[in-house]
């Protein structure tokens, strides 16, 4: 059996939907394109029709992963979770001790990271050195520029 993945209600509709465009949309287009590239005549000298095999194969992959995916998510209760401690789904606002700057970032599960939008996986550098910590903390995360010393400022979901 695979591993549980968490989401947020969001994030798990989101892949939903992918599922959906991908069998409703995308399955009948290529099995269209087989069928055109088919008509064309002799098969083992048609480029279209070995293309467009190949895309259904890429697309059939797509669609079983997403399906396992989809059978090992579940969505995150927020309403359960502890306020005062940073942890998956927290807003958290840090600040640089370095330079004084500020940053608000979102914890989310991999699939839901999104830089420009303020939300980045659990899993990276900065996520792992702020999980379980709690406002007030000092903290000194590895980043790729080296190791940066942040005081977590405010919490909040």
């Amino acid at each position: 059996m695979s591993e549980t993945k968490y989401f947020t209600e969001e994030g798990l509709q989101r892949l939903k939907d992918e599922l959906d465009t991908l069998i409703a949309i995308e399955r009948p287009k290529i099995s269209q394109m087989i069928a055109e590239a088919r008509d064309k005549g002799d098969l083992s000298e048609n480029a279209e029709y070995d293309a467009a095999k190949d895309a259904q194969a890429m697309l059939e992959l797509k669609i079983s992963q997403l399906q396992d995916l989809l059978i090992s998510a579940r969505i995150i209760d927020e309403s359960k979770m502890d306020l005062s401690k940073v942890l998956l789904l927290s807003k958290v606002t840090i600040k640089n001790l370095k330079n004084s700057s500020t940053m608000t970032y979102t914890l989310v599960p991999e699939k839901e990271a999104d830089l420009k939008s303020g939300k980045i996986s659990v899993n990276s550098p900065i996520s792992k050195g702020l999980l379980g910590k709690s406002v007030g903390d000092q903290v000194e995360i590895a980043v790729p520029a080296g190791k940066m010393m942040f005081e977590i400022v405010q919490i909040s979901r």
